[in-house]
């Protein structure tokens, strides 16, 4: 069993100054880290509701993975309606169907995760109990909708998942999206944690900014559309957290067969 202590550090240890707590909290990005959530749930979803409401366009992935640079679903149907071909002229037009769109996505996205087809990430279930059993609290910090959200952790969870969290910040509680901070700033003050006693787990490069901008640390466990995105500023960025190879820098505890609650304190600590 891991317990993380709570008490401050001594001036030689790892080099951390005396003021720095030990890590107290954890901060989830929600799609692409918790699960591949934008591949398998979100990009299919928008299709069905493309052909259901006759728009005439799909995405495919290739097109998508250009899309996530746009944060939010809303955001990145009404860039791409900038080039569509038959899509409304008039502005408000555009926003009056890209809302449309945009609400029969999110039923058909709780459809296909209340149907099983995305499950959690390799070790992300894990992580939960490690810290609940050290009594590390964790928050949601996503750029997602609270329904979203829930259609998730409630498939993967249960009805209850909501107690395993301390805070849960999304994109109802946070409009200015990643790469802006607002998300973990709310979350932070919420937890009533320092941001050098929380650290974040992210996919993408918007994630580290907003995350990094907000002063908190960040470990990257690289999803699919972001297996190759350049990840300045990252305290750690491996391939999955239920591996422990593969990983920069390289894991300390060589017995361990995934990320665990100590190895990221370890992380943590060592910043």
């Amino acid at each position: 069993m891991c317990f993380i202590s709570l008490r401050r550090l001594p001036d030689h240890a790892g080099g951390a100054p005396a003021h720095r707590l030990m890590l107290r909290a954890l901060l989830w990005d929600v799609d692409g880290t918790l699960a591949e959530t934008e591949r398998d749930g979100h990009l299919v979803a928008f299709n069905q509701a493309f052909e259901a409401l006759g728009v005439p366009w799909r995405w495919s992935e290739a097109r998508y993975a250009e899309l996530l640079a746009v944060a939010g679903g809303r955001e990145r149907l009404l860039h791409d309606m900038q080039r569509q071909a038959r899509s409304p002229r008039r502005a408000d037009r555009r926003r009056a169907l890209a809302e449309r769109i945009h609400r029969l996505k999110n039923e058909r996205y709780a459809a296909i995760i209340g149907g099983g087809a995305v499950a959690l990430r390799p070790g992300v279930a894990q992580l939960f109990d490690d810290c609940e059993r050290a009594a590390v609290r964790m928050a949601i910090v996503t750029t997602t909708s609270r329904a979203n959200v829930t259609a998730l952790l409630e498939a993967r969870i249960g009805p209850d998942w909501r107690r395993r969290f301390a805070a849960v910040v999304c994109a109802e509680d946070a409009p200015r999206k990643k790469p802006e901070p607002q998300v973990y700033l709310r979350a932070l003050a919420q937890l009533a944690v320092p941001a050098h006693a929380a650290l974040a787990i992210e996919d993408a490069p918007a994630g580290v900014l907003a995350a990094r901008g907000a002063h908190v640390a960040v470990v990257v466990s690289r999803s699919v559309y972001f297996a190759s995105a350049d990840l300045p500023g990252a305290l750690a960025v491996g391939p999955s957290l239920g591996c422990t190879q593969g990983w920069r820098p390289a894991v300390e505890r060589p017995h361990a067969s995934r990320i665990d609650l100590q190895q990221l304190s370890l992380w943590h600590a060592g910043q």
